[in-house]
C-alpha cells in the first residue's frame, strides 16, 4: 500500500508530461493544416498568374502532400494523444 503513495505523485507527472504533448501536438496539427492552405493558395496564384507556373505547380503538389501527412497524423495520432 505505501509503494502506491509513493508513485503517485510520478504517476501525476507522467500525466501532466503527457497533457503537455497533447497540447503541442493539437497546436503542431493547427499548423500544418493552415500552412497545408496557405502554401496551396500561394501556389494556385503563382500558377494562374502565370507569374511562375512551374513553381507555382511544385507548391499546389507541396501543399496537398502536406494536408495528405496532416491528415493522416489526425486519422493516426501517437498513442499519448489517445
Amino acid at each position: 500500500m505505501h509503494l502506491f503513495h509513493l508513485l503517485s505523485p510520478i504517476s501525476d507527472f507522467v500525466s501532466m508530461i503527457a497533457m503537455y504533448f497533447v497540447e503541442i501536438w493539437d497546436f503542431l496539427i493547427f499548423i500544418g493544416r493552415v500552412s497545408g492552405v496557405i502554401v496551396v493558395l500561394v501556389g494556385a496564384i503563382l500558377w494562374f498568374t502565370e507569374a511562375n507556373p512551374k513553381r507555382g505547380k511544385g507548391l499546389v503538389a507541396s501543399g496537398i502532400l502536406l494536408s495528405i501527412v496532416v491528415q493522416y497524423f489526425v486519422m493516426y495520432p501517437p498513442s499519448f494523444v489517445l
